[in-house]
C-alpha cells in the first residue's frame, strides 16, 4: 500500500463489471461520503466519468476495493480490480491503494436499511456508492491508526 499523503482529497472506488461506486473523503477529517455510481460497462465512458470526477475533486490519492474470499483468497474479480487500479494509476498519475473490501456490500446494505431504505429498489441505486464509502472509510480508519515512522 502506498504511503498516504497527510492532507488532501481521496476518491474511493467499488469496481464492478456493470457499475463502479465512487466515494470521496479527506485525509484531514478522516471521513468518507458516498458520491456517485458510474453505471456503464464501456471502458471509454467509465474512464471519462472518472476523469471528470478527478478534475472536479482534485484527489491526491485513489483507493480501489479488492474483492477477496472470506479466507482472504483472490476471487474471480480480483485480477480485474487490480487491472482497474493499474489503469487509474497509469492514466491519471495518482497513487492507488488496493484495500480489502470483504463485507463492504453487506455493510452498505445494513447502512441503507438503517437509513430507511428497506426495499431493494430503494437501495440499489445507492448501494455501489455506499459500498465505495465503506471501503474508503476502512482505508481512512486504517491510515489514522497506522504507526508513524
Amino acid at each position: 500500500m502506498p504511503e498516504a499523503p497527510a492532507r488532501g482529497t481521496v476518491l474511493g472506488f467499488d469496481f464492478g463489471l456493470a457499475r463502479i461506486g465512487v466515494a470521496v473523503g479527506e485525509f484531514e477529517t478522516g471521513r468518507a461520503s458516498a458520491l456517485t455510481t458510474i453505471a456503464t460497462e464501456a471502458n471509454t465512458e467509465r474512464f471519462a466519468a472518472v476523469a471528470r470526477l478527478i478534475d472536479e475533486w482534485r484527489p491526491v490519492q485513489l483507493v480501489v476495493g479488492l474483492p477477496l474470499s472470506v479466507d482472504g483468497a483472490p476471487q474471480d474479480l480480483t485480477p480485474r480490480c487490480r487491472r482497474f487500479g493499474n489503469q487509474l494509476n497509469g492514466r491519471f498519475g495518482l497513487p492507488v491503494a488496493m484495500v480489502d473490501e470483504r463485507f463492504s456490500s453487506a455493510e452498505a446494505e445494513r447502512q441503507l436499511a438503517e437509513a430507511g431504505r428497506h426495499h431493494w429498489a430503494d437501495r440499489k441505486p445507492a448501494l455501489d456508492a455506499v459500498a465505495a464509502q465503506v471501503i474508503l472509510q476502512h482505508y481512512l480508519d486504517h491510515i489514522a491508526h497506522a504507526p508513524t515512522a
